[in-house]
């Protein structure tokens, strides 16, 4: 460690260990975040310093749930209805992709709660909260092209939450970019089992 280094992290301790004044111009003191911890303690995860508009967040999520929960009843059917010579292993991809859209939404309704808002799992006006469609086609090639389809929109729609989210909710942003990258995975394995059809 060269003594620059040595020099930073010894004026970071002393200033936290003093109590006084932000830690090299980007922390708050240690005095000011205990007293903003002790407000409004009823918000839960959600602190005076969250940049985001809570309730634009909590409609894109709840968007964002009711596009997974079609996702997941839409690949389920397609699941017990897929029919063929070839069927078998799709059918088995389709469940497996219904139980992570499953998992998705899972991680989504924990996060609404977590800002303090409620999911919406009412089926009442599900498809239409939905960003991608319900849509049941009874060949094994349309299924496959309608679930490709819907995983497109899904991306779309994530990155620009992502987007939207930037660095005014990074814990928000971190799920929804975990969640895109499965759901390209998704694509990409449809368009795979579209170009063998």
């Amino acid at each position: 460690m060269d003594t620059q280094t040595t020099g930073a992290a010894s004026s970071r301790t002393d200033a936290s260990s003093a109590g006084k004044g932000p830690t090299q111009g980007f922390l708050s003191d240690v005095a000011t975040i205990r007293a903003r911890a002790r407000k409004h303690i009823e918000d839960g995860a959600v602190t005076e310093n969250y940049d985001a508009d809570r309730a634009t967040v909590l409609k894109l999520l709840n968007e964002a749930l009711a596009t997974e929960l079609v996702c997941v009843l839409r690949y389920r059917r397609h699941h017990f209805m897929a029919k063929g010579i070839h069927a078998e292993p799709i059918a088995a991809e389709f469940k497996v992709h219904a139980d992570e859209e499953q998992a998705h939404a899972d991680r989504i309704a924990a996060r609404i709660v977590q800002l303090g808002g409620e999911p919406d799992f009412s089926p009442d006006g599900l498809s239409a909260r939905s960003h991608s469609e319900y849509v049941a086609p009874n060949g094994l090639t349309d299924m496959i092209r309608e679930n490709l389809i819907a995983e497109r929109i899904a991306i779309e729609s994530y990155r620009e939450m992502i987007q939207y989210m930037g660095e005014r909710d990074p814990t928000t942003r971190r799920i929804l970019e975990e969640i895109l990258a499965v759901e390209e995975e998704h694509a990409d394995e449809l368009a795979d089992m579209l170009s063998k059809e």
